[in-house]
């Protein structure tokens, strides 16, 4: 198994995401509010990883471009949650660069004041596991 290989099902894997599920509608992309800005749609999202095309993901701006409002989460309805795609191959980037989280007390003053709120509950959703 090559390393693009071991990406993929590691991403599938974190995520708990079956892409094999997805049929293209694109009702993810569609909800997006993000969509205008990313290179990579949720959808497309899906068929990379079906593609083991791990390394474009890995180098998208897209990647950090999601606000993982899990818009597209709720609009699929074949439950393939594209979200859950990205933000595994986001773990697996912060994993890769072997970087350090933040501790609590750095956090205010990274905080920027016209920072969207359903940004910071998103990261708390995401990261209190």
């Amino acid at each position: 198994m090559n390393n693009a290989m071991k990406q993929a099902e590691q991403i599938r894997e974190i995520s708990g995401v079956n892409p094999y599920k997805c049929m293209k509608c694109g009702k993810c992309s569609a909800s997006c509010p993000s969509f205008n800005e990313m290179d990579i749609k949720p959808h497309q999202f899906v068929s990379y990883v079906l593609n083991n095309d791990i390394e474009a993901l890995m180098q998208s701006e897209s990647l950090w471009k999601c606000l993982s409002c899990f818009a597209c989460v709720e609009r699929c309805p074949r439950d393939v949650k594209p979200g859950k795609l990205i933000d595994a191959a986001r773990q697996l980037v912060v994993r890769q660069r072997d970087e350090t989280y933040l501790s609590p007390d750095e956090i205010p003053e990274l905080l920027d004041p016209d920072l969207p709120q359903q940004l910071l509950v998103s990261a708390f959703r995401r990261y209190r596991r």
